[in-house]
């Protein structure tokens, strides 16, 4: 009980509350087929990597997106601490008690820069700050306003965001994985063998589609894939056998090499392969002979910026760990190069 002596009161001691999490049936077993897709899911998760996912409506996309969360391992202590004290600043957090849930952030595609960036009158954190170590999911991708989608390329980069007001300026933390689908046109079904597009040529409409996304924003996305409409033949076929309990143990099992390995080079900061700076990228990520040729040639080929050659490196880095192999080979380079071609695609349109 607390005490009252010479006008002053001394508070008892405060009880941590953590917040009661809903129970989710969300698995990755509920999806049938889409086996390319669950593959990229899980090496985005494993190394904290961007993902844009292409595909018809219905394909299964937002079902994708909304169980990652479902495959990412736990927060830490730090980790908790740092997105409650941004839920804190934000007012969302109810009674005190903090969230042990990895935050998964949804915003409409008609939200301002404010509330995806932060602003208002005190200058309060956007989704992507409250997104920070989660998920922030852009469904219909190019229908945001351009000048919003480009706010992004900064946090994308340093994980951080300024916020400049009048009276306040305010650095909010923003290391967030970006998770964004949308339809190859405006119609959305360019991909579909045999359409004809009643706009016109289907390449035309495709590109002025996707080029509404800036190919500087495009080239800071690591994994693009297509996502094929799931066919009748698919949904007959039982459930698969592998669902998100399997896929998190690897996953969790990636990042604990990562953990440690960054711990051993005194960079206990970074957390997974996408925070590594280029400069450690260039000691950990070093291609054996047959990949360093495999990744010379095709840099000459498919026309590499310096982002996305130190982009392939990092999704190298995360299949090798898949993998528990120390040295990244050839297979991995080819794996993150078919991740890195097809986003060329997208920049050419843009």
């Amino acid at each position: 009980m607390p005490t009252i002596s010479n006008g002053t009161q001394v508070l008892s001691r405060p009880q941590p509350k953590i917040t009661e999490q809903k129970s989710t049936t969300l698995d990755l077993r509920d999806i049938k087929g889409q086996e390319s897709a669950k593959r990229a899911l899980e090496i985005a998760a494993a190394g904290g990597h961007h993902l844009l996912m292409i595909g018809s409506p219905g394909a299964g996309k937002s079902m994708l997106a909304a169980r990652l969360p479902s495959i990412l391992p736990p927060l830490s202590p730090s980790e908790l601490l740092e997105i409650s004290m941004i839920a804190s600043v934000a007012g969302e957090i109810e009674g005190g008690a903090l969230t042990s849930a990895r935050p998964f952030r949804a915003p409409h595609h008609s939200a301002s820069m404010a509330a995806l960036t932060g602003g208002g009158m005190r200058a309060r954190p956007g989704e992507i700050s409250l997104a920070h170590h989660g998920v922030l999911f852009l469904d219909e991708f190019p229908e945001f306003d351009p000048r919003v989608l480009d706010s992004l390329r900064q946090p994308l980069e340093n994980g951080e965001v300024a916020v400049s007001r009048a009276n306040h300026r305010v650095t909010y933390p923003a290391r967030f994985m970006l998770v964004a689908a949308m339809n190859p046109c405006k119609c959305g079904h360019a991909y579909e063998p045999g359409y004809s597009c009643k706009r016109g040529r289907i390449d035309r409409c495709i590109g002025d589609y996707q080029g509404r996304i800036s190919g500087p924003l495009i080239d800071r996305i690591d994994l693009r894939i297509e996502v094929p409409a799931v066919s009748a033949s698919d949904l007959i076929l039982p459930p698969p056998s592998e669902g998100s309990a399997e896929v998190a143990a690897r996953v969790a099992a990636a990042r604990a090499i990562q953990l440690a390995r960054y711990a051993a080079l005194n960079l206990p900061q970074i957390r997974v392969n996408a925070e590594a700076p280029a400069a450690v990228l260039e000691q950990i990520a070093k291609p054996d002979a047959p990949g360093m040729k495999l990744l010379r040639d095709a840099s000459d080929t498919m026309r590499l910026s310096a982002r996305g050659y130190h982009r392939v490196l990092r999704v190298a880095r995360t299949l090798a760990d898949l993998d528990g192999m120390q040295t990244v080979g050839r297979l991995h380079i080819a794996e993150a190069l078919s991740y890195r071609a097809l986003a060329d695609d997208v920049r050419r349109a843009a």
